[in-house]
């Protein structure tokens, strides 16, 4: 029997493929530029970098008079000097709304920012390879961010929502049929993502073998494929045997026996499912707050932080690199704790 290749290989291995493709419709220097990158990003980063070079390439075969007679593959190095600083500011305004095979496309301003990251990431290569003497890139300025509050679920609203995923008494009647086949599922997996933090994609890539029950502990592969060990609740635990005594049950599709988490296909489910369910619940609780799997992430990580102040343990378990990104995220918890303080000490009675 072939071996069961585990969830985070056969996407690096679709990824890499997919890759292929985006750079094969590049210029042909740019192969250089992902050899360069290969031991210090992702697959996924990666493939986000192919796409974004591939629309700043469309953007001057459409709008250079020179190199609109080119094949895109075709474009030499040379260019990357020819271009301006004016020219790529010309391309921030194009990203807000273009056209390309006849789709429309726009770019918000952290859109815009991400593809100007990407620019910038693939002319300093290049610069500092003293393969090209300008860099232009580096002289434009990264659009405004304006913040945006962290959508979460509050404490009553994360207890409506498990109780919605275990009873289904408000779905619809189409729903209800398939909620009996897979409640005891979904209220492993929502748990789960409420109880732990974890990303979409390091739940849906867990295997059977990867819980220790003895321990409350599972082994996850976090982003750039580094592996760690995370420990959940007894909540958590409970409703994890819950859905094993049916899963021990099902025999799953071939490539997918050891998969925790199925779809009703028996195959293992996809991220694209998780996020399906998450949101289906989540409009039983709240039509004001768009949840997804990543909002359930932001829930726990308010909570831990509420629990503990220490924001270096949130950013360990959520398996952030930088706590600075963490500080981002939930520094505010700390203001709005400052402000309870400033209320609760009363120096005179009120009258």
């Amino acid at each position: 029997m072939k071996k069961e290749r585990n969830y985070h290989d056969s996407i690096n291995i679709k990824n890499e493929k997919k890759l292929r493709e985006l750079i094969h419709e590049l210029p042909h220097f740019c192969l250089e530029f992902f050899i360069g990158i290969e031991a210090t990003t992702s697959s996924r980063t990666r493939i986000a970098y192919a796409y974004d070079l591939g629309v700043f390439f469309h953007f001057l075969h459409e709008n250079n008079k020179v190199y609109q007679k080119m094949e895109i593959t075709s474009f030499p190095l040379k260019i990357l000097e020819e271009i301006t600083p004016l020219d790529i500011e010309e391309y921030m305004q194009y990203l807000k709304v273009y056209e390309h095979n006849g789709k429309e496309f726009t770019n918000d301003e952290r859109g815009q920012m991400r593809k100007l990251a990407s620019l910038r990431s693939f002319y300093n290569y290049f610069f500092q390879k003293e393969l090209i003497e300008k860099n232009p890139a580096q002289l434009v300025k990264m659009p405004k961010i304006h913040e945006k509050n962290i959508v979460r679920l509050d404490i009553d609203e994360v207890a409506m929502l498990l109780d919605e995923v275990e009873n289904g008494e408000s779905l619809t009647d189409q729903q209800k049929r398939f909620h009996a086949k897979t409640k005891a599922r979904d209220l492993a997996m929502l748990t789960l993502l409420l109880g732990t933090g974890i990303r979409v994609s390091e739940c849906v890539g867990l295997d059977i073998d990867d819980l220790d029950f003895k321990n409350n502990g599972m082994k996850i592969r976090r982003k750039g494929g580094a592996e760690t060990i995370l420990y959940f609740g007894d909540e958590v635990a409970e409703a994890l045997l819950n859905y094993l005594e049916e899963r021990n049950e099902i025999e799953a599709k071939e490539g997918s026996q050891n998969a925790l988490f199925l779809s009703l296909q028996n195959k293992r489910i996809s991220v694209r499912s998780v996020e399906n369910l998450v949101k289906k619940y989540a409009r039983l609780v709240t039509t004001v707050k768009n949840i997804t799997p990543h909002k359930l992430r932001s829930t726990y990580g308010t909570t831990l932080y509420q629990e503990t102040g220490d924001i270096y343990l949130v950013a360990d378990v959520l398996g952030h690199k930088d706590v600075n990104t963490t500080k981002k995220h939930y520094a505010a918890q700390s203001d709005m704790r400052r402000r309870m303080a400033a209320k609760a000490v009363k120096l005179r009675e009120d009258d």
